[in-house]
């Protein structure tokens, strides 16, 4: 039997989630305009009117598979694993279960979530011990599990998703290690794909074509990327965006374009809209979102991956976890 699992990244997913949160300054961190309580970040952006507006784009009905397959040997962020085994209780020896004669398999996964496609909440990245909307991590997180901004307070979503091919507009297959997909890059794509508009609540995914590399190149996978810079996130989180993803283990870009940031607050401030950060591995808070979807398709990772007009997401829910493959 195939010892693999794939996971579908809903926009991919994922992965990724790079927000809006348009928050107010506190001394050390930024409270969410939605509220003390706010536990989805820029996820209020999606509305009925989104997924109402969303529903009326399938032309073709053709549907997008947006995950890698994760299996022992997929490329993960150090010092994470992903074992799968596959066992038939109480058929040991060739046997079988009543008149019937019944064979059946089942699957027992010993690994991190953060390996291949998946999807970061709130909880799983801080800042010196804070995390979104000021929230203290002594106080919410336990080894049990998360009290509050765990995976399973996401809702289900639907909504538009915005597919940036990179590769058709860089002419790179992969995007070069390192790019960063800035303000100018973004608005460059879009109209290169025929003006297209991002709206508020919509995901948006960046297709890099870095899942090429898993399984011939898994050193340069997991060790660099191309993603979404400073500027990009800024200039997403000022349309309001509800996720970003992409197909990389992690959504941000370059360390270069981190640490020239010109305004690394604001950043921070827009950090995650259902999560603070990350969507693969590797992760800086500011830059990325849920899917990975580290992809947002995934890979990817989350986030995930490519194709034209993504909308119907709906994400799996786990125990408090701050992050969860989305399947």
């Amino acid at each position: 039997m195939n010892q693999a699992i794939t996971r579908l990244v809903a926009a991919a997913a994922a992965a990724a989630s790079c927000a809006a949160v348009q928050a107010q300054p506190l001394q050390t961190c930024y409270q969410s305009k939605w509220g003390a309580n706010d536990q989805i970040g820029a996820l209020n952006n999606i509305t009925a009117e989104n997924v109402l507006s969303a529903s009326k784009l399938v032309k073709r009905g053709k549907a997008v598979r947006m995950g890698i397959e994760t299996n022992s040997k997929t490329p993960a962020f150090p010092p994470r694993t992903f074992a799968l085994t596959i066992l038939q209780p109480g058929q040991e020896y060739g046997g079988s279960l009543g008149e019937t004669k019944t064979n059946y398999n089942d699957d027992i996964i010993m690994g991190w979530t953060g390996t291949g496609s998946q999807l970061d909440g709130l909880g799983h990245i801080g800042i010196d011990g804070v995390y979104y909307n000021c929230a203290k991590g002594r106080e919410f997180v336990t080894a049990a599990g998360l009290k509050k901004y765990g995976i399973e307070t996401v809702p289900a979503i639907a909504t538009r998703a915005v597919i940036l091919d990179m590769v058709g507009l860089l002419g790179q297959d992969p995007v070069k290690e390192g790019t960063a997909f800035n303000r100018k890059e973004i608005e460059a794509a879009l109209k290169r794909q025929g003006n297209m508009r991002i709206n508020k609540g919509d995901v948006v995914v960046f297709y890099s074509g870095w899942t090429k590399l898993i399984g011939k190149d898994d050193k340069r996978y997991g060790s660099v990327e191309p993603g979404l810079g400073v500027d990009g996130a800024n200039y997403l989180a000022s349309l309001n965006v509800a996720m970003v993803g992409g197909d990389t283990r992690a959504v941000r870009g370059s360390e270069k374009d981190l640490l020239r940031a010109p305004d690394p607050d604001r950043a921070e401030r827009h950090h995650d809209p259902g999560e603070p950060q990350r969507r693969g591995s590797g992760e800086r808070q500011g830059l990325r979102g849920p899917v990975h979807a580290r992809p947002l398709a995934r890979h990817r990772r989350g986030a995930g991956d490519h194709q034209p007009d993504l909308r119907l997401l709906a994400w799996s829910k786990g125990r408090s976890s701050s992050r969860r493959a989305a399947r």
